[in-house]
């Protein structure tokens, strides 16, 4: 299905999705949130698709943060809304049990930085810049900031960016961890591509596991995350691609997983 403010591509088991509104630094507004929703959606039920790319249009931005025009008219309840609501949106993506990598070709910044840290890598050109500037306006992140960021560079690095509200460029961003590699613009796609699919030859069930498990360790004690992992372990025990996987090991040839 066509989308107004996004570019949706499948190709080989990859959704290529890309937000299109470079005349605005692809800016989102209410209209990017509601179809990057549904892209989620797609992107966890549909079985042809195991893995994403997310982009922005044009070599100045990823996304430069929340459409300023809609965040100027908001009052507290619809402010809470639009929250929640990005909030939502991220979380899916983040929960869609496929591996989501974001190509960061510009600027991230405020929204645009919360949506790179939904996904579950980043990759960032030599040209990118981070940063959440939300309170150079006089307001907090809303879209996970504040909770994503720790978690990636831990409390004081991200307190000095949530703080000052300053602008990182990729070294920086990947010498703090908030990106997991930096390459030249040229090449930003294809060796994302690269990365995302070396994920992809491996068992769709396994890297599912490890992604819940991973996000679940997050919010509960050692003990409950150990018995996750013990519990998607035997699971996995069970299945046909676990076979498949080991025999293909004994045979010394390229493992077939079904997904099963």
């Amino acid at each position: 299905m066509p989308y107004a403010t996004l570019l949706f591509e499948v190709r080989d088991a990859v959704a290529f999705v890309t937000i299109n509104r470079p005349e605005k630094l692809n800016a989102l507004n209410a209209a990017v949130m509601e179809e990057l929703g549904e892209v989620a959606a797609r992107i966890h039920k549909e079985p042809g698709i195991r893995g994403a790319l997310l982009t922005g249009t044009g070599p100045k931005a990823f996304v430069a943060g929340a459409d300023i025009g809609e965040l100027a008219a908001q009052g507290p309840v619809d402010g809470k809304a639009r929250a929640l609501e990005g909030q939502r949106v991220f979380r899916s993506l983040e929960q869609c049990g496929k591996p989501v990598i974001a190509a960061v070709n510009g600027f991230a910044l405020g929204g645009g930085c919360e949506l790179a840290m939904a996904c579950h890598l980043r990759v960032a050109s030599e040209q990118a810049r981070f940063g959440q500037p939300e309170v150079k306006l006089g307001i907090g992140p809303g879209y996970g900031g504040t909770v994503r960021l720790p978690r990636l560079v831990g409390r004081g690095r991200a307190l000095e960016l949530l703080l000052t509200g300053q602008m990182i460029d990729a070294q920086e961003a990947l010498r703090i961890g908030l990106v997991n590699r930096v390459v030249p613009a040229d090449r930003l796609m294809s060796e994302s591509e690269q990365l995302l699919r070396s994920m992809l030859e491996n068992g769709p069930l396994a890297l599912r596991a490890c992604l819940e498990a991973v996000d679940a360790a997050l919010d509960v004690g050692m003990d409950q995350a150990l018995l996750l992992e013990a519990n998607l372990f035997g699971l996995l025990s069970g299945t046909a691609d676990m076979r498949e996987g080991t025999a293909a090991f004994a045979e010394k040839r390229k493992p077939r997983f079904q997904g099963a």
